[in-house]
């Protein structure tokens, strides 16, 4: 799929829809870590950062918040294998022994939340989860564990709420649809 031909973007999940779904998966959230002290939020750079401070907002329970930033290869103009994904900045602190919390915008083919997920294991957390806005179902290529699933959505470009389309977009307030090139 190359880039949006009529970038002109079509609501598909509204602000309102966003907001309620945030609610749900923080009361959630909030019951799942019950009693925990030591809750880390990982957001996911750059996608992440309007997802994570609604959610982590709404969250009673005590938590930290760190970032993570990684690259997907495997576009036209990488000799990399579709797949590979390379760590462009890392966490600040350590979370060995912390309840670790990945919050992801998307989940697509699945690669990035996998590798995030084996980085973080490594680091040796009392537990880790992950919590996406949005999952593409029709795209997945590996078998990733979502615990906290905002919507699923058909194959479509998205922008909005963290979502871009070439650094564009990522403030309108609903998710939008935005038509590719044929």
């Amino acid at each position: 799929m190359t880039g949006p031909a009529n970038p002109a973007p079509e609501p598909l999940i509204s602000a309102a829809r966003i907001a309620a779904r945030v609610d749900e998966l923080a009361a959630e959230i909030d019951v799942q870590y019950a009693g925990v002290d030591d809750l880390v939020l990982i957001g996911v750079l750059k996608g992440s950062f309007i997802f994570l401070a609604d959610l982590s907002r709404r969250l009673t329970v005590p938590h930290r918040i760190e970032f993570i930033a990684v690259s997907s290869y495997g576009d036209a103009e990488s000799t990399a294998h579709p797949g590979d994904v390379r760590l462009i900045m890392d966490i600040r602190h350590r979370v060995y022994g912390s309840h670790v919390l990945l919050v992801e915008d998307i989940v697509d083919t699945g690669h990035t939340i996998a590798y995030l997920q084996r980085l973080l294991a490594a680091r040796g957390p009392a537990s880790l989860r992950t919590c996406a806005l949005v999952r593409k179902p029709e795209r997945a290529e590996v078998e990733v564990p979502v615990d906290y699933l905002g919507f699923d959505i058909p194959d479509v470009w998205v922008v909005g709420y963290g979502l871009d389309w070439a650094e564009r977009y990522r403030t309108l307030p609903d998710i939008c649809v935005v038509h590719p090139e044929p």
